[in-house]
């Protein structure tokens, strides 16, 4: 089993990996401008995240649904399925291209910063909005190789469009000096250039599964309401989900931008600690779908449940190995991410959250990747419901606590923040943890 879990989990690790460096390229790019254009990155980016995470359902969906498919050999589905998820995609991305304004103007209202700091967020999402064909394309593209147990093309697909985001963002700021917009544009070529890749091999690899199937009748049968409601039923619980999990991130950044630029900047360099961290633990995640997935279409729950355990071994190893490497060698990680004294001066104090991260946040990451690939969205839906509550219950009770007090200050409210998501994180795993037996392991029985 750890064979399987190993052969599924590098590649994805490989892909994933290349996701958090894209983001500290574009964060070390901008971070030696100034302590604004951190700031501007992190809001920049964290309107994209609120936009893209709740339409995670494409990826997370697909693979689900798809790696049933291949566990009961039913082709016909697995082709149904990406036809249905990548027809969505497209749908959901001309909806974000023509409503661009109205999100924008609605941005400006949600996230805290100042005028210069808005500005130049404003001016990377109007730039970066354009790419939202390929990315949500690519998500039902990825999504559906993962279900197919292939996870070698995605991590090709990341890397190649990963090289040339790094390599445009760096062209466009450092030789033609267009700033901000610059790396924007950078990601929108790279989107564009890795959708073709994505779908040439979809053609060359896979054209058996769709060759004698892609027929008008069979998209027309595929796309019935009758045929898409399962579909929309399993995603609706998971865009639920995804929409509790953008708010807290939403949240979090806007909050550290209303205490201060400076706390922004300093949460979105820790942000970078926790995004290396999930998603190389993702990639034990995304091996989970793919083989929960696989042997609940086969009907086969002894390796279900070894699967399962074998995978929160490796978690637990990670966990430790994380949790050592930042204890070491935090400090030299925050210096890549900028050679500005005042702003890791500034960060240094909060760095022991970074130790916690691992410990509070492994259970969430792998039990995602189990009851997707279970699609078991109900259950996935109600624990992220009831970690959302735990997160903003506990920040405002301490918050009110704590803010009328003198010795209140900038530190501790951000203290309290960090907390907050602390228990929200745990209270995601644990709350998976009691519903597992239930919700995934009686799947393999029917």
């Amino acid at each position: 089993m750890n064979r399987k879990i190993l052969s599924l989990a590098l590649p994805n690790i490989i892909t994933n990996i290349t996701v958090p460096l894209l983001g500290m390229v574009d964060t070390a790019i901008v971070g030696h401008l100034s302590q604004s254009h951190i700031g501007a990155i992190a809001i920049g980016t964290q309107i994209f995240n609120l936009i893209y995470w709740n339409f995670g359902f494409l990826r997370m969906g697909t693979s689900g649904f798809t790696a049933q498919a291949f566990g009961a050999r039913r082709l016909d589905e697995a082709a149904r399925v990406f036809v249905r998820a990548f027809a969505i995609a497209i749908a959901i991305a001309a909806m974000l291209l023509v409503l661009q304004r109205p999100i924008a103007l609605l941005s400006e209202l949600v996230f805290n910063g100042s005028a210069p700091v808005l500005a130049m967020a404003l001016s990377y999402f109007y730039v970066r909005v354009w790419a939202a064909p390929a990315t949500l394309g690519l998500y039902a593209v990825k999504g559906w190789f993962i279900g197919m147990q292939n996870s070698r093309l995605p991590m090709w697909i990341a890397i190649f469009i990963n090289v040339v985001n790094i390599l445009c963002s760096l062209l466009f700021v450092l030789v033609f000096h267009w700033d901000i917009k610059g790396v924007a544009l950078g990601t929108v070529i790279a989107q564009y250039s890795g959708l073709a890749v994505g779908l040439f091999f979809l053609v060359t690899r896979y054209g058996k599964v769709f060759r004698k199937r892609l027929t008008v009748t069979f998209v027309r049968q595929t796309l019935r309401w009758e045929s898409m409601r399962h579909f929309f039923h399993v995603n609706g619980d998971i865009f639920l989900r995804t929409v509790c999990l953008a708010a807290v991130f939403t949240f979090i950044t806007a909050e550290s931008g209303r205490i201060s630029d400076e706390i922004l900047a300093v949460d979105a360099l820790l942000m970078q600690f926790f995004m290396l961290f999930s998603y190389i633990m993702d990639g034990f995640a995304y091996a989970g779908e793919s083989l929960v997935g696989r042997y609940i279409g086969a009907r086969d729950r002894r390796s279900l449940v070894s699967a399962v355990r074998h995978l929160l071994v490796w978690g637990l190893l990670l966990t430790v190995s994380f949790t050592v490497v930042y204890a070491l060698f935090g400090d030299n990680i925050l210096r890549i991410f900028s050679d500005k004294p005042a702003i890791i001066d500034a960060t240094r104090p909060y760095l022991f959250w970074t130790l916690v991260i691992p410990v509070c946040g492994f259970a969430a990451f792998l039990f995602d990747g189990i009851f997707v690939g279970a699609t078991a969205s109900r259950t996935m839906r109600n624990s992220m419901f009831i970690a959302t509550a735990a997160f903003f219950g506990i920040y405002y009770l301490l918050l009110h606590h704590y803010a009328s007090l003198p010795s209140f200050t900038d530190f501790r409210w951000n203290n309290i923040l960090w907390l907050s998501f602390m228990v929200y994180l745990t209270a995601r795993g644990i709350t998976q943890a009691t519903m597992l037996r239930r919700s995934v392991y009686s799947k393999a029985d029917t």
